[in-house]
């Protein structure tokens, strides 16, 4: 197969299936013709119950014109995670792993999250669900903070919902901030059982017809720092 080429698409099942083990897929590049799969001996989580707003965010977020949707531009929110740019000039999200989740979302297993600004989006982020576990695969940002926003968004969506698990598999300053920690794979299973056996209501805070302010949802988050 060429470079740059999809693979075959990930069958739906199959991805159900090793997220329910803890397992991811990635690829080495965008390019890459291959998919591997990723079980971390440290796995990173965003504990729901002890999610923080840094304060200048929420002072951001409150003045903000920025708009936030959900499932209305996953195709595009992935293509845009996947893309290739100054900050990120490596990407894992390959041709095959981007038409896989299409396929997920189209069959109602995986969400969007849309941060706009008029009726351009600068920022999202995208991710399957499966019972009360949202495993982020991936965000971007093309104006300050609107992934950051996606995410407090995101939160304050799984919170309402009766989420127990919010998976980031791995930790960077970014997350650090918002309260995301290092767990064991052990641990990590331990939470993940019970979560994706939960039941769970993504759209609480309404549906693909929605648009919600940026500051909407502050007072369902926990707390700022």
């Amino acid at each position: 197969m060429k470079d740059g080429l999809p693979g075959p698409v990930l069958p739906a099942d199959l991805l159900l299936e090793v997220y329910r083990e803890g397992i991811f897929p990635m690829a080495d590049h965008r390019e890459d013709a291959e998919v591997g799969w990723v079980d971390p001996e440290r796995r990173g989580i965003l504990p729901l119950d002890r999610f923080h707003v840094p304060r200048r965010l929420a002072r951001t977020m409150r003045k903000s014109t920025f708009t936030v949707t959900v499932d209305r531009a996953f195709e595009q929110v992935i293509s845009l995670c996947a893309e290739q740019v100054q900050d990120r000039p490596v990407t894992w999200i390959n041709h095959a792993i981007e038409a896989s989740y299409v396929a997920l979302f189209k069959a109602g297993h995986a969400h969007s999250v849309e941060v706009w600004d008029g009726e351009e989006l600068v920022g999202g982020l995208y991710g399957p669900s499966i019972g009360g576990a949202f495993f982020g695969e991936s965000m971007f940002s093309r104006a300050t903070d609107a992934s950051k926003i996606a995410l407090v968004h995101l939160v304050a969506r799984l919170r309402v919902g009766g989420y127990r698990l919010l998976d980031t598999q791995f930790i960077t300053a970014h997350l650090a901030q918002f309260g995301a920690v290092e767990i064991s794979r052990a641990a990590y299973r331990r939470l993940l059982k019970p979560a994706v056996r939960a039941k769970a209501d993504f759209y609480v805070l309404g549906g693909t017809g929605d648009v919600l302010a940026a500051g909407a949802v502050l007072q369902l988050t926990t707390q700022t720092s």
